[in-house]
């Protein structure tokens, strides 16, 4: 995140120095110059601020009457072997029995008598922030139900390769919709009193070469500063405001220096930058080294040891383990001076200001999945599983009106492919879902549950036919290959449903060659001459396919007896019956179909802007984030490139209309007045007024920006190389194009001011609202979402437009609404990388508002 500046030049000239500052290897990779993070030290403290006062100050007392051994359980895990796959140490003394952290982002991980809710993808696929609170809920009740002190979930991380093994754990490839998910999970989780964990810290963004448990190479995410902060750190910066109790770092390096050892990101970003008050965990066997994670800001090693492999840990007492780079070593730095006892004094409060504020020490259940086995978590659960499975289920194409189907029409139906049948060898047959057998509805690795069932829509479409009309006949294939078979059933059906499917995971598990990342974007078991066999005899053919990402369709897409295509995604444990209530208008849960693309869907794979890197033979493999802002459809916009479906596509068994585009400014003079103290220029507060949007451009001349003060101190912008040595560089975040800022000294020790959470809260401040109508044209009820979009004023490095808003509708036949969609500060800002401040532009803006990113029948302006 760092410029060429002259800086570099002493570090390439003293190797050794690099070496300590920065933790670039020696020798460097090459072009290492452009990419790297600098030191800021010293670890803020935590503060305790607004809501957090009464439990940073609780925490605070607690840890002074603790012992340095006391205080090092809390910080060391204890191994795997405890009763979560995270354990911190306890007190004994003061009858603390410690935490327990627990997988994973759409469930409870490794435990019996839990749901297998839809992944985060489908989450976000819905585009209803209800809907994702409740599943947030849901959770957060099951994982207290186990005794789970912290959720480790959600998952945030951009989809910035469509092949990348965990996307479908996340929310997308949009950092404005990404963030939105986030905070309704989070706040889901955390009114159950659970703490929620957002990760992967930053920029995970695919499982070749990711690092963890010593691995020999670990790639850098090298990213500009505007990049940064605008698209990755976005979603984070939006956890911190919403009060996310924990952050676990990532496995990778971000501009050559290891995550949870960066104390740019950690330090200068998460603790100063955005006023982060809880607790930074590593992710399992991501640390590297065992002073700089301390300095730089790591809070929590996980689960303790050096390396899967390397043997136990003292699992009563962390703190004499030798089995990690914490434990007893963090006892030896703290008394040889290498760590500050204030440092860890500050590791253990944030761990314990979020135990107190979502009040764990009064009546939460005993610590731990196995101490509450055999306690069933699920209560109603299925209901809101299936409801998120058939609000996330998009509907792509659908000719001639196709579906949804009505079983009175339907003599002969044929069912094919193995995705709609179950697991020969049960729903849990392979660990941690490691394989694509049956039907798909989550994907592989970490982030998994245990299905305490799953429907499979086999089954689920046989049983509502046969509730209707025991005499149609229901031909199955399930064989992915035999399509001598398959035409054989299919060529005498009413109707065809295809099932095909493709999947990914975390990297530790293999399924066929995708060592987690995909390694193509086509679908798996022969899909596409599954279809095309189908659609030769078949005249309504339908196609539904379940995918953890986007998959490429141009071999099969445009044949005439391919109908209609349902994008099912990953919908948990109610597969099968949430699909039902979309495939068929007779049901008794009949659903109008509502979802939406979280991802753009292209016709090549070479469409999009970044692939997977799956050959490296450095150390350091490198990623560089060239095309900076444009990931997904920001690069389809800005390249002129037409996707198969985009960013936000989704179809309905209704229409709708939109009109009367309006917006109004709504910052009063308080927001006003915040907005002026910190700005760089005058701003006027404004009274707030209406106007009608505008076609023509204000004429504004030159870019010039309304600052919003952050409460970044001088060390955002400098490195400390010793306590007697300090060099002046520009920002760690600073673009490699960028112009150059002037240097400024290093603050002293302690004199670190800490900003509000989640940055200034003038950011956060409404500024406009857009408001319009929606009408349902069609012939029966439906929900629409509809988007909004920004494009900003020319000369700020912006893409087309990005999404800023959207809101799920639900409309009767003929009826319309009036939707207003809030903007605030934020939402209208870039980040200036030489002021290091996020600016609102002055000059025109575009609003666009519409369906999808390209269909936005409404367009207007307004002037800032």
């Amino acid at each position: 995140m760092s410029s060429k500046t002259p800086w570099l030049t002493l570090l390439l000239a003293l190797p050794a120095l690099a070496n300590v500052i920065t933790g670039v290897p020696d020798p460097a990779p090459p072009g290492f110059e452009q990419w790297v993070s600098p030191v800021i030290t010293p670890a803020p403290p935590v503060v305790g601020t607004g809501d957090w006062a009464s439990a940073v100050a609780r925490a605070r007392k607690f840890v002074a009457g603790l012992t340095l051994e006391e205080k090092i359980n809390v910080t060391t895990g204890i191994d795997i072997v405890g009763p979560c796959v995270g354990n911190t140490g306890a007190i004994p003394r003061l009858g603390w029995d410690g935490l327990c952290l627990q997988d994973s982002p759409l469930g409870v991980r490794i435990a019996d008598l839990v749901s297998a809710f839809p992944a985060g993808i489908n989450a976000a696929a819905t585009w209803d922030v209800d809907l994702i609170e409740a599943r947030g809920r849901a959770m957060g009740a099951e994982f207290r139900g186990k005794g789970v002190n912290v959720a480790l979930g959600p998952m945030t991380n951009m989809g910035r390769q469509a092949a990348a093994g965990r996307n479908w754990e996340g929310f997308g490839a949009d950092p404005f919709l990404s963030g939105v998910a986030t905070v309704a999970t989070i706040n889901g989780i955390q009114k159950n009193g659970v703490v929620a964990t957002v990760k992967h810290f930053i920029a995970n963004e695919q499982e070749h070469f990711r690092g963890g448990s010593e691995a020999s190479q670990i790639y850098s995410s090298n990213i500009d500063d505007k990049t940064f902060h605008e698209l990755y750190l976005w979603p984070f910066a939006e956890a911190v405001r919403a009060g996310v109790g924990a952050v676990m770092c990532a496995y990778n390096k971000i501009n050559q220096t290891q995550a949870c050892q960066n104390s740019k990101i950690i330090n200068g970003v998460l603790k100063e930058e955005l006023g982060f008050m809880g607790f930074i965990m590593s992710d399992w066997a991501a640390m590297i080294d065992g002073v700089q994670p301390a300095l730089a800001g790591l809070d929590m090693n996980m689960p303790g040891f050096f390396a899967y492999g390397r043997g136990p840990q003292n699992e009563t007492d962390p703190a004499n383990a030798v089995n990690g780079w914490w434990g007893a070593h963090l006892g030896e730095m703290v008394r040889n001076g290498s760590v500050p006892e204030a440092r860890v004094d500050d590791m253990v409060i944030r761990t314990f200001a979020a135990y107190y504020k979502m009040g764990q020490d009064k009546g939460f259940p005993p610590m731990g999945i196995r101490a509450n086995a055999n306690v069933n978590v699920q209560a109603d659960h299925f209901k809101l599983i299936r409801k998120i499975g058939a609000a996330s289920t998009v509907l792509l194409k659908n000719t001639g009106n196709a579906l949804p189907l009505r079983v009175k029409n339907l003599k002969r139906i044929a069912i094919v492919g193995s995705d709609a049948g179950p697991n020969p060898d049960g729903a849990n047959g392979c660990g941690d879902r490691g394989c694509d057998q049956g039907t798909l509805a989550m994907g592989w690795g970490s982030g998994t549950a245990n299905f305490p069932y799953l429907v499979d829509p086999l089954s689920a479409i046989s049983t509502h036919i046969e509730s209707i009309d025991p005499t149609a006949t229901i031909g199955a294939v399930l064989n992915d290959f035999n399509l001598n078979a398959v035409r054989t059933v299919a060529s005498t059906a009413d109707a065809c449903l295809v099932f095909v499917n493709a999947d990914s995971g975390e990297g530790y598990i293999t399924v066929g060659d995708n060592k987690g990342d995909r390694t193509n974007i086509t679908l798996w078991h022969g899909g596409e001459a599954l279809i095309g066999a189908t659609a030769a005899v078949c005249a309504n053919t339908v196609v539904v396919q379940h995918t953890v990402g986007p998959v490429t369709m141009e071999g099969w897409i445009d044949h005439p007896n391919v109908t209609a295509v349902l994008h099912a995604g990953l919908p948990g444990q109610e597969s099968g019956n949430a699909l039902v209530d979309v495939l068929f208008a007779d049901g008794p849960q009949a659903t109008n179909p509502s979802g939406r693309l979280p991802y753009t869907i292209a016709k090549a794979r070479g469409d999009y802007p970044a692939d997977i890197l799956y050959v490296s033979g450095d150390g350091t493999p490198q990623l560089t984030y060239d095309e900076g802002l444009g990931i997904d459809y920001r690069w389809f916009d800005s390249k002129n490139i037409a996707p198969r479906f985009e960013f936000g596509f989704g179809l309905s068994y209704t229409t709708f209309g939109y009109s009367g585009l309006t917006t109004t400014k709504t910052h009063h003079r308080r927001e006003a007045d915040a907005i002026a103290k910190a700005s760089s220029t005058t701003a006027t507060s404004t009274t707030a007024s209406s106007t009608k949007t505008s076609s023509t451009a204000s004429g504004s001349a030159a870019p010039s920006t309304q600052s919003v003060e952050s409460s970044l101190s001088a060390s955002d912008s400098v490195i400390a190389a010793s306590a007697s040595t300090t060099v002046a560089v520009s920002s760690l975040s600073a673009s490699a194009s960028a112009n150059a800022t002037g240097t400024v000294s290093a603050p002293s020790a302690g004199s670190t001011p800490v900003g509000e959470l989640g940055g200034p809260a003038a950011l956060y401040e409404p500024i406009l609202s857009v408001s319009f109508r929606v009408q349902n044209t069609g012939h029966v009820a439906g929900s629409e979402v509809s988007q909004l979009y920004l494009s900003f004023p020319e000369g700020y490095g912006e893409p087309p437009k990005v999404l800023r808003g959207f809101a799920r509708t639900l409309l009767q036949r003929g009826q319309s609404k009036t939707v207003t969609i809030p903007l605030r500060v934020k939402d209208v800002s870039v980040w200036d990388v030489v002021s290091q401040k996020w600016v609102v532009p002055k000059g025109t803006f575009t609003v666009q508002v519409g369906g999808s990113s390209r269909v936005l029948p409404l367009t207007g302006t307004f002037t800032m």
